[in-house]
């Protein structure tokens, strides 16, 4: 598909006098609505020329317009859960000029970021953090003395996870000042959101309804335990029968809602009520807003263009490239529908990204077999280790920074107790313009540590269908197949995967001069540069190691006594594969003689969020690292 033609930038008259949100603090509520509209075409604009995340922040539009036309931020702090919606923020707060670099190499990141603005008090990229991160932010202002309003906004689906519901709990107790914006975009059974729920709202939030509920509770306190607890719970109930709060108030918010977020006539004054209710809580406003709201093609999309490549403004259309070979993550659903047709105790989990793992192609063919849990990978890695006990054959599909959240379950639950689950994990290695919140660069590190967890890292996509072959028949003990964001090599599939021997690697390439022991897709990189070695007159061995544990010790003693030289090549931080090799050849004898063994590993740091290809040059991790590596240890 050619490249969209140029649409001119949107006229934006009232945007063009917010550079930072204290300008915008003396609009009247019609200048607020037409500064609304504007931010929306700045933000498609914007979003068409450089892709990322859209449909999150077209729902939020009002709703950021209002939170910083009534809110003194920065020193009242606005924190955005996962940060998918903060575009919008991003342009009303100073960095409207470099909107258009957004998760571009060197530009603004695709999330919230404490180092880019201090209009970003918490940085995100994974869902559930920000009540917890507010509730902290609030207690140690009145510790310091030092009044501020703290504001977080989580959606429907972040609310959903366990760590929402603990920080709920917990600033119920402790009675600090936070207000929670649940920004709900798919509720399940509609709520009444018009001018009646507006209004309630609006009498909820006001300072003389406070005043008198306070007074009542005094009164209720007067009564006998029994009567005062019932007159208690028949206020609470009573309005949570007209707005649907009950499950807040007994987490000790006090709830105001529904409210229409797209709405600024309603939601201007019950923010106002809300900023000056100083003695109440903690405070839950619910908003109900629309993905993608105020821009056609987004609504009518299935996914309201939640993540999106450069687009056509006036069609949504997508500027898509030639098709390729299959994505790793598509492989690896269709391995998995193999197996499961040959086992009926194969059932897959995931935590709300079925189409991010293949899982909704698994979905397709084996509907009674698959289980999105929502956001709550905990509880994804204990459930499926409950399936486990009865004789299931799960497989728990959780990108590798996602099983983070997930690590003590996967300890203590899972490899503890030797059950049979399987984990694919999806997003291995850089991960390209999501940058670090999403890099999947310590999971070598922290799996293999955990005793006999078995650990595969394919080199191809090939290689990925053998390995969920190979771990669909463990089923005495925990496994992990490891794969990266992204396009396979376009080699040719087998038509069913074998089963590969545990802790057994292979020899690609045979040489003399030094020795390449790589684990993963940087196998071509370690083939590209056996041919610039060559060039040079360099002949060295590839060995593809397949298991990062059990590492296959006799290859790794055969490499090390015939090749003076040996490079361990993989896509992760240090502490993984290379220093279980590395430990092996120590307690081996085998760093005692002439070997000059090379780790080659991801940097110790964070890498930004920048193509892959540059991701890969700033890792040093290409092949004519490789090759120099290889040079500078045979000096």
């Amino acid at each position: 598909m050619n490249a969209p033609v140029s649409a001119p930038r949107p006229v934006t008259p009232h945007l063009d006098r917010v550079r930072y949100p204290a300008d915008m603090r003396n609009f009247s509520v019609e200048q607020l609505q037409a500064l609304a509209e504007e931010l929306r075409a700045e933000t498609i604009d914007a979003v068409s020329t450089t892709g990322g995340h859209l449909g999150a922040s077209l729902g939020v539009i009002e709703l950021t317009v209002a939170l910083h036309a009534v809110f003194d931020t920065p020193h009242d702090r606005l924190i955005w859960d996962v940060g998918h919606q903060c575009y919008p923020h991003k342009i009303l707060t100073g960095r409207r000029d470099r909107i258009r670099t957004i998760r571009q190499g060197g530009g603004l990141a695709g999330f919230t970021r404490r180092a880019e603005s201090e209009y970003d008090p918490f940085g995100a990229g994974h869902s559930s953090t920000s009540i917890s991160a507010g509730l902290g932010m609030a207690v140690a202002s009145d510790l310091l003395g030092t009044p501020r309003n703290v504001i977080a906004v989580i959606g429907d689906g972040s609310i959903s996870a366990g760590m929402a519901y603990e920080a709920m709990n917990n600033a119920g107790a402790l009675k600090s000042r936070l207000v929670v914006i649940l920004n709900d975009n798919d509720m399940s059974i509609a709520p009444p959101v018009g001018a009646m729920s507006a209004y309630l709202s609006r009498l909820l939030s006001s300072q003389s309804f406070l005043s008198l509920r306070d007074i009542a509770i005094k009164m209720a306190k007067k009564f006998p335990r029994g009567i005062e607890r019932t007159a208690r719970r028949a206020e609470e109930f009573a309005r949570g029968m007209l707005t649907g709060g009950t499950l807040f108030e007994e987490l000790g918010f006090y709830y105001v809602g529904p409210v229409d977020g797209h709405n600024l006539e309603h939601l201007l004054p019950i923010l106002r009520n809300v900023r000056e209710a100083d003695d109440h809580g903690p405070i839950l406003l619910h908003c109900i807003t629309k993905k993608g709201h105020g821009y056609a093609p987004a609504e009518a999309s299935a996914d309201k263009l939640h993540a999106v490549a450069k687009f056509d403004v006036a069609t949504g259309v997508q500027v898509k490239a030639p098709p390729g070979p299959p994505t790793y993550t598509r492989v690896f659903a269709d391995a998995l529908i193999d197996e499961a047709s040959r086992n009926d105790k194969i059932v897959a989990v995931t935590a709300a990204m079925p189409s991010g793992t293949g899982l909704d192609r698994f979905a397709k063919a084996y509907p009674n077999r698959c289980f999105d849990v929502a956001i709550a990978e905990q509880h994804a890695v204990t459930f499926a280790a409950g399936m486990a006990t009865e004789g299931m054959a799960p497989f728990c599909a959780i990108y590798s920074t996602f099983l983070q959240r997930g690590y003590d379950q996967l300890v203590h639950d899972v490899v503890l107790q030797s059950l049979p689950v399987r984990f694919a994990i999806d997003r291995a290695g850089p991960v390209g313009a999501d940058g670090a919140t999403h890099a999947g660069s310590f999971d070598l590190a922290y799996l293999g540590c955990l005793p006999d967890l078995v650990i595969m890292g394919p080199s191809d996509e090939a290689e990925l269908v053998h390995a969920i072959a190979t771990v669909a028949q463990i089923n005495d003990r925990a496994s992990a197949v490891r794969f990266p964001r992204g396009e396979g090599l376009g080699i040719e599939l087998p038509m069913r995967g074998d089963v590969l021997p545990i802790g057994k690697g292979r020899i690609v390439r045979e040489g003399t001069h030094a020795a390449i022991l790589c684990l993963g897709t940087r196998l071509a990189e370690c083939k590209a540069a056996a041919e610039l070695l060559a060039a040079e007159g360099i002949d060295v061995t590839i060995a593809d190691a397949r298991f990062a544990k059990p590492i296959d010790t006799k290859l790794i003693e055969d490499l090390a006594r015939n090749h003076a030289v040996l490079i361990s090549v993989e896509d992760g931080s240090m502490g993984g594969f290379s220093a279980a090799v590395m430990q092996h050849l120590a307690w081996a004898g085998l760093l005692d003689g002439k070997l000059r063994f090379r780790p080659m590993t991801l940097p110790d740091r964070f890498l930004e969020h920048d193509s892959p290809a540059k991701q890969w040059i700033d890792a040093g991790l290409t092949a004519k690292d490789i090759a120099a590596t290889v040079k500078l240890a045979r000096g």
